[in-house]
């Protein structure tokens, strides 16, 4: 992963979370975890997540976001989760949940 996808990811997430402003959409904020996670959750370079609980999904993004969340992925989803809302990573949960 090159530090370009990534921050063309953070300017995403930025960008998502100004224009959230009236409502959250998890399809709308899932949709710069597609190319990782895929359009359904079904894992690629991330993985699965289709078939993870959403408030297990919400307790491991606020980890990334809190830096307590460690390991092979921590480089790329602690700067996504830094970006992200409770709102919205409530919503993405839910949204990826109902697949």
């Amino acid at each position: 992963m090159t530090k370009e996808v990534v921050e063309d990811a953070q300017a995403a997430v930025e960008a998502s979370t100004e224009t959230a402003s009236a409502g959250v959409n998890g399809q709308q904020a899932y949709s710069t975890c597609i190319g990782c996670h895929g359009a359904n959750g079904e894992g690629g370079v991330g993985p699965q997540l289709n078939n993870q609980a959403p408030a297990d999904i919400v307790a491991k993004l606020e980890k990334y976001k809190a830096g307590e969340q460690m390991g092979p992925m921590t480089g790329m989803m602690a700067p996504m989760a830094q970006g992200l809302s409770s709102e919205q990573m409530e919503a993405i949960a839910a949204f990826i949940g109902a697949k």
